[in-house]
């Protein structure tokens, strides 16, 4: 009798709502945090315990300690492959200039403006390999490009060779990652623009605003957060660039960047220890840019909610002054 009132009572208690409802965020955590930490966190811990061994993939390793991260800074090929990086961080800015910019228009009502805003998007649901098989035969010599340019009158002789020319390759290279993020980043800034209160729109139309006077104090205050979100995502992004040199150039021609080498380490002389220090010592480069990126942005611009909630008060003032 006893055990079936200890059975009867665990089953109220289990069924009540108050531990349903922990139940279910306890099932829905363990999964995701499951996979996680084993194909994540594990992973990244034995990256770095391979980073002090001189191995292969398959056979015997050597303790070597500190001596795969000296070789790292020794290695004149990886600051050259890092200094190509430069390249696509102006790519990253430029396309985060133009895609503020469209989200910024696209925003209100525009005639055309959804499949705009789907054309724009488009490349980014494009698989990054087939973007860069795309561009491979968009610049090589005599095809889209050279052949849109002798269209408008420029002699074919008179072309550089997009991705052999070592003073030009690297920034064509850069090029495609711009076509292919600023739809992304335009619809983020599109989604935090939609997002600000349309009370201040209103204020500074009583006030005479111009377009850009709304976008310098109404929306940049506003959506500070997200440009800062994108600028991290875009550098960091930049720093460990991959597909487009690895698929249309395959490296060569000086366009080799930090993880393209990496690769080559790690996958064809089979040094796994040495592209595993690679990778630590890239980690930490980029968790500095973020840190000073993100301190600079807040020195230069200051808090954005803070200075959205001043510009709200100062708008809500003025419309209640012309009301008056």
């Amino acid at each position: 009798m006893g055990e079936t009132r200890k059975k009867n009572g665990f089953i109220r208690w289990i069924s009540s709502g108050k531990v349903n409802k922990r139940l279910c965020i306890v099932t829905f955590m363990f999964f995701p945090l499951l996979l996680l930490l084993v194909f994540t966190y594990i992973p990244f811990l034995k990256m770095f315990q391979f980073s002090f061994y001189d191995m292969k993939y398959i056979g015997g390793r050597e303790f070597v300690g500190l001596e795969n991260y000296i070789n790292v800074f020794q290695r004149d090929d990886c600051f050259r492959a890092l200094a190509l990086c430069g390249y696509y961080i102006v790519a990253s800015f430029i396309q985060l200039g133009l895609a503020l910019y469209f989200a910024s228009v696209l925003s209100f009502k525009v005639k055309g403006g959804g499949i705009f805003k789907g054309l724009m998007f488009f490349p980014f649901l494009v698989c990054g390999i087939a973007v860069g098989f795309v561009f491979k035969f968009f610049y090589t010599r005599g095809f889209v490009l050279d052949t849109v340019l002798q269209w408008i009158g420029f002699e074919l002789d008179n072309l550089p060779y997009w991705l052999r020319d070592s003073s030009i390759n690297n920034a064509s290279l850069a090029a495609s990652s711009i076509w292919r993020y600023m739809g992304q980043n335009m619809v983020l800034f599109i989604g935090a623009i939609m997002s600000v209160d349309s009370s201040l729109y209103e204020a500074a139309a009583i006030d005479g605003a111009t377009g850009w006077h709304k976008f310098r104090y109404i929306i940049f205050p506003s959506i500070k957060t997200i440009i800062v979100l994108n600028m991290i995502l875009s550098i960091t992004g930049s720093l460990s660039v991959f597909e487009p040199p690895y698929v249309i150039t395959g490296g060569s021609f000086g366009t080799s960047t930090y993880f393209v080498i990496m690769n080559k380490l790690a996958h064809e002389n089979q040094k796994v220890g040495l592209a595993s220090a690679m990778a630590i010592v890239l980690l930490m480069i980029i968790l500095v840019a973020t840190a000073a990126q993100k301190l600079g942005f807040k020195y230069f611009f200051g808090d954005g909610e803070e200075e959205a909630i001043r510009v709200k008060r100062k708008r809500e003032k003025a419309a209640r002054r012309a009301k008056a």
